[in-house]
């Protein structure tokens, strides 16, 4: 059910043309399964029926596959029930949407709760992911929609509120106020989003940070705590950003095991404050919560401990001191003993670790792993390693008033693998991913070889972790510098998407190149030999274009069915070349390559031939048949990519076709043109 992703030269270019009209931003979001909100609401209320999802229906297979498969011990007793077949008086949100909202039931998805706890702190960041005018009284028509960050860009997924119920229970998670519905539907959603409540069992809260807000997440271990971090966390939480931590475990018997002092291992803890307490002494405290919404840490600073006693009302009032809800205090020093790990999620993203605030500037990139041309494994792979993917960064600027004293550029690097969680039903696991950062020496954006990433150690890097996403902050001098973003193992089939936020102002592309098992062009020019065409046989660039045009799955090379189309073009081409070359030359001039195109397919006007020659010919003005291919090969391209990108059949898009035409055949060529 999950949006079909285009992986062709002309659908790439209508996403970045969507991209440039805002399509995907949280204003303009991608439809998921093409449903419209506002439309499906309008015809349920017009019809006077409450919206079914026919995407996401309410049956066992929207609950899961294994665990919570059809028929499984885990589903037995459940019921689907409206939220008005619950209570009397059922309420989107009441009186506000609070971190006291989030309760988990019976699904192992803490990591996501304890996301969403983080999210109620920030309502301008909540109002993104869940519309606030959306009620069960006015204009109630069922249906409910929710907006994520996915791979890149904004989806709006839309639900019916359908929620599984065991004894008019909810089965999952639910708020405190049983009358409120929010919290429960917004996990629908998300559910729909991975294709089953399952989907969302184990996690980590840095994706569901980030699913969030759009941000990027750094990981912060507190066994090797950095300096200042209280200091990183208040300012974070200060800029709204979000955090949130757990304790680590050595064996799958641990998770959720309670620790001597009531906290869980395995289990995800939402951070909401830290503040310093100035009384007889000056203590540094962290507010935690337990999206259980009980079971609370029971050492110092917890609920009703002696502690309090030494503060006076004012700071009590200060601090929210309040019963068993789930949400406690704990020192400071406490907090980086007992926990491992802290997940801080950059909004804007914000600058945690200088005094300043500032916001980075972003770049994303979306790429490919394919075996034979573009999945070489890490560098422990040396024949393979150069042909990964690679992006140039070039950072110009220094960080203003480093707190290290030195000067440097600093930004974070995030690679991030997609579908993972969707393909959990297949039984497929995430990949080890990673990247390598190299001082960038190549020219003209050439693609950096075996010879110079091999012979040269890389001036930063990250350990390979099969998660979504492995992120990192570095800083190095200004230059330029090449990510190799890579597989640990080879000849792995994957997408990614590559984000660089830099503190100032940087200059990122994609390392053009080429990857080939090129045709056998010798076997081609045997079949030309016998014709009285002029041609030393197809030239490299022409090699180019005819896999550009034919490699529908961008291996970078291509199968039998792909050349037995090649091989019927080639054949149409020449039989055009030869009728339409009047003179016997065994070239086609411009009177000539007229005919030629129209017959083609392509109609053409007479700035476009001229472009065309002048870009084809050679020095006494004919086109050979090198060239002749080469050029209708683009025309094939230009044409399907018009058509792509044309918008309801108006037979225009930013520019007309003959301007489109005449501006690109000017190129140097397509190839490079396009990326």
């Amino acid at each position: 059910l999950h949006k079909v992703r285009m992986t062709s030269t002309a659908d790439r270019l209508a996403r970045q043309q969507d991209r440039e009209q805002g399509i995907g931003t949280n204003k303009k979001a991608v439809k998921f399964s093409q449903q419209d909100y506002e439309t499906l609401r309008e015809q349920c209320l017009k019809s006077g029926r409450l919206f079914e999802d026919n995407f996401f229906p309410a049956e066992p297979t929207s609950l899961g596959y294994k665990k919570l498969g059809p028929g499984s011990e885990e589903t037995k007793g459940v019921v689907w029930k409206r939220p008005k077949e619950l209570c009397s008086n059922p309420k989107f949100i009441d009186d506000g949407a609070t971190r006291m909202d989030i309760c988990q039931g019976k699904l192992g998805d803490c990591w996501l709760l304890a996301a969403i706890t983080c999210l109620t702190l920030n309502q301008e960041i909540l109002a993104r992911v869940v519309p606030q005018e959306q009620s069960f009284t006015e204009g109630y028509a069922g249906i409910f929609h929710f907006q994520f960050w996915q791979f890149g860009e904004w989806v709006e997924v839309v639900i019916d509120d359908h929620l599984p119920t065991r004894k008019k229970k909810l089965l999952f998670v639910h708020s405190a106020e049983r009358s409120e519905f929010w919290s429960a539907l917004l996990e629908k959603a998300y559910a729909k989003l991975y294709g089953s409540y399952e989907a969302l069992i184990e996690g980590n809260t840095t994706e569901g940070l980030e699913d969030f807000t759009g941000g990027i997440a750094e990981i912060y271990t507190l066994e090797e705590t950095p300096p200042k971090l209280f200091q990183i966390m208040q300012k974070a939480l200060s800029l709204g950003s979000l955090l949130g931590c757990s304790i680590k475990t050595t064996s799958a018997n641990e998770v959720e095991k309670r620790t001597a002092l009531n906290l869980f291992k395995g289990h995800a803890y939402s951070v909401t404050g830290a503040e310093e307490v100035y009384d007889y002494l000056n203590f540094q405290l962290v507010r935690m919560r337990n999206p259980w919404g009980y079971k609370e840490w029971t050492g110092p600073w917890s609920d009703g401990s002696s502690e309090w006693n030494h503060l006076s009302q004012d700071e009590k009032s200060k601090l929210n001191h309040v019963a068993d809800d789930g949400e406690f205090w704990m020192s400071y020093s406490d907090f980086i003993k007992q926990f491992t790990q802290l997940q801080i999620c950059n909004l804007t993203p914000d600058t945690l670790t200088s005094d300043e605030v500032c916001h980075w500037n972003h770049y994303q990139f979306e790429g490919m792993w394919r075996v034979g041309s573009t999945a070489g494994g890490c560098r422990n792979f040396p024949a393979t390693f150069s042909s990964n993917p690679q992006f140039v960064v070039r950072l110009e600027d220094v960080d203003d008033d480093p707190l290290d004293g030195k000067d440097g550029c600093t930004f974070l690097v995030g690679l991030m693998q997609k579908d993972g969680r969707q393909q959990k039903r297949l039984g497929r696991k995430l990949e080890f991913i990673g990247f390598d950062i190299y001082k960038y020496k190549g020219q003209n954006n050439v693609h950096l070889g075996p010879d110079v990433l091999l012979e040269q150690s890389c001036v930063a890097k990250i350990s390979f972790a099969n998660t979504r996403e492995v992120c990192d902050r570095f800083k190095l001098p200004p230059g330029e510098y090449a990510i190799v973003p890579s597989t640990f193992q080879p000849d792995k089939n994957g997408s990614f998407l590559l984000r660089v936020f830099s503190e100032k102002k940087a200059a990122a592309r994609y390392c053009l190149t080429v990857t080939y098992r090129l045709i056998d062009l010798a076997m081609l020019c045997l079949f030309l030999a016998g014709s009285d065409i002029k041609t030393d046989g197809f030239s490299l660039e022409t090699g180019r274009l005819i896999v550009s045009l034919l490699d529908k799955d961008e291996s970078g090379k291509l199968g039998l069915m792909e050349f037995n189309l090649l091989w019927s073009k080639i054949q149409k081409y020449l039989a055009i070349f030869n009728k339409h070359d009047t003179d016997s030359s065994g070239t086609m001039n411009s009177h000539e390559m007229r005919g030629a195109a129209t017959e083609a397919g392509f109609q053409v006007n007479s700035a476009v031939l001229q472009s065309i020659v002048s870009r084809y010919s050679d020095a006494q003005y004919v086109i050979d048949f090198d060239s002749f291919v080469g050029c209708l090969i683009k025309l094939e391209m230009l044409f399907k990519m018009f058509k792509t990108l044309e918008r309801a059949d108006t037979g225009k898009i930013e520019l007309d076709m003959q301007q489109v035409c005449k501006m690109i055949t000017k190129a140097a060529g397509l190839s490079g043109l396009l990326v």
